[in-house]
């Protein structure tokens, strides 16, 4: 499982003072920095990198200003040139939202999925973890 640690910005709030949802999947790719590295190891996305082609998010308590979260990502599916996410954002205790993301490993030059290199494969499997509920993060 990949740890993610974010502290809630007062900007990120919103008229009823909880953290507005449109910050959640901001978090969730902020999160998934270390899998995109996995892809493009010097960040050259010139070269190619993955693409988001399905996201599902659940807001399932409120996240609030003033303590940090820690968001919990696993890989939940490896296929041929495509994987999923599951992602969740823990905050007091609390999971307060919960996400699964499709990706998909994109060639910069053909502008199309292409298969997922053995080497990424291998990274992504590090942290494929057989959970029910779509392979949500377990603690």
């Amino acid at each position: 499982m990949l740890t993610h640690t974010i502290r809630p910005r007062f900007c990120d709030t919103d008229a009823l003072g909880h953290i507005n949802n449109t910050v959640i999947p901001v978090w969730f790719l902020e999160a998934r920095e270390p899998v995109l590295r996995m892809f493009a190891p010097d960040a050259d996305l010139q070269r190619g990198g993955i693409a988001v082609v399905r996201v599902e998010l659940d807001y399932l308590a409120e996240t609030r200003f003033g303590e940090d979260v820690s968001i919990h990502t696993v890989v939940s599916h490896i296929g041929n040139s495509s994987f999923r996410l599951a992602q969740e954002v823990h905050q007091g205790g609390t999971v307060t939202a919960r996400g699964l993301t499709t990706l998909v490993n994109f060639d910069a030059r053909s502008r199309r999925a292409a298969p997922i290199p053995d080497d990424a494969r291998a990274a992504l499997q590090a942290h494929w973890h057989a959970a029910s509920n779509e392979g949500t993060p377990q603690e």
